[in-house]
């Protein structure tokens, strides 16, 4: 794509902030960025780029609101001005997701569905997001309400799975909150299991409303194998997999590892990760809740060693004490995945002064057309 795509709504919508530019222009951007910030460390290689940058996202979530007139519209929530920005196009998320959005407008007034209303409280109905598998096509619908009475609610998603059969499940939510595009703790399954399954680097994965799965399957391709390229695994090692999530590094890692152990917080991405385990048949995985630099102290107290750790946090990056446990404890590599180069940056500067050099530095583009870069980074033992 040589020319960037018009959109008449970027300004208003915000997802989008580099759209005025080609796509080239937007990669030579994020690269300089990249440098600016991460150059002082090593060398940093050429960005990898995407064929096709257009709706890439196999996530989706549109907040509904009433117009002036009373109408469902759905779109982006402005979360500063308290409303909705209505769109039924989008450059970059999923087009069979947008098709099913439009699609669930439509029936709401047909299955008695109210649409909520943050002012006056009232109304059902908040969001509805929706994942798309990308090597098996599964869907999955998830109907984010404001209380759990919805008396339609399995005709509703009946109604849905008719119009588009691909999709395997649709599961209600409840948010009684006033945090926006939130899921809420509790779910009914209003169709199907209540997940769907995918394909990423030749393993499966179960993926239910509350996984974090990353939003680009092409680029998260790109972006593990080359992770699994820098820590160049020889099938002993030992390796800790930390923020490990619903298990996706570690177990893609586990066929070219000794042992890998997984390190999440978060007691849902456990579970789906020993799903995804049995899923794999992987027996060389294991997963800990806890938090990572709490378990990997323990680890090495217990006198396990660890070889390789790799690291795939949130924005925020790593905590200090996961960090102060790596110096400590001293894996002969690291392989750090960030969504931010900025905390990136902070946490390198720590290894740094620590235990580490670093080798290698490889960003990904896995969300064209916003300012957002993902990197790949090597650490090694000085």
């Amino acid at each position: 794509m040589n020319r960037a795509h018009a959109c008449d709504i970027y300004k208003k919508c915000g997802g989008c902030q580099l759209t005025n530019l080609s796509y080239q222009e937007q990669l030579s951007y994020k690269m300089r960025r990249v440098i600016s910030l991460l150059g002082r460390f090593c060398r940093v290689d050429e960005i990898i780029g995407m064929e096709n940058p257009l709706h890439y996202r196999n996530k989706m979530q549109a907040a509904f609101a009433l117009d002036k007139r009373g109408r469902a519209v759905s779109g982006v929530w402005q979360s500063k001005e308290l409303r909705v920005t209505k769109t039924d196009v989008c450059m970059i998320e999923d087009e069979v997701s947008l098709w099913i959005v439009r699609a669930a407008r439509g029936l709401l007034q047909e299955y008695d569905i109210s649409v909520y209303s943050p002012k006056n409280r009232r109304g059902l109905l908040r969001h509805i997001m929706v994942r798309r598998a990308h090597v098996t096509g599964e869907i999955m619908v998830v109907l984010v309400t404001a209380s759990l009475k919805m008396a339609q609610g399995k005709e509703f998603a009946k109604a849905l799975v008719h119009r588009f059969p691909h999709i395997r499940t649709v599961v209600q939510c409840v948010n009684d909150t006033d945090t926006p595009l939130w899921l809420g703790e509790e779910q009914v399954v209003l169709y199907g299991d209540g997940y769907i399954e995918d394909v990423l680097c030749g393993c499966y994965f179960r993926i239910s409303p509350r996984s974090f799965y990353q939003v680009n399957s092409v680029q998260t391709e790109v972006l593990y194998n080359t992770a699994l390229d820098f820590a160049h695994l020889r099938g002993t090692e030992s390796v800790i997999d930390a923020y490990c999530g619903i298990g996706t590094i570690g177990i893609i890692a586990a066929a070219e590892a000794g042992r890998v152990i997984g390190i999440e917080s978060n007691a849902d991405a456990v579970k789906n990760a020993i799903e995804n385990c049995r899923l794999n048949h992987t027996g060389n995985y294991r997963v800990y809740k806890g938090d990572a630099g709490e378990v990997m102290e323990a680890l090495s107290l217990s006198g396990k060693k660890t070889d390789v750790v790799f690291a795939d946090p949130p924005r925020a990056g790593c905590s200090r004490e996961f960090l102060d446990a790596v110096i400590r404890t001293v894996p002969e590599k690291m392989v750090y995945i960030s969504c931010n180069p900025e905390t990136l940056a902070r946490d390198l500067s720590v290894l740094v002064k620590g235990k580490y050099k670093v080798q290698k530095i490889q960003p990904v583009d896995m969300f064209p057309h916003t300012k957002h870069v993902e990197c790949v980074a090597l650490l090694s033992r000085k």
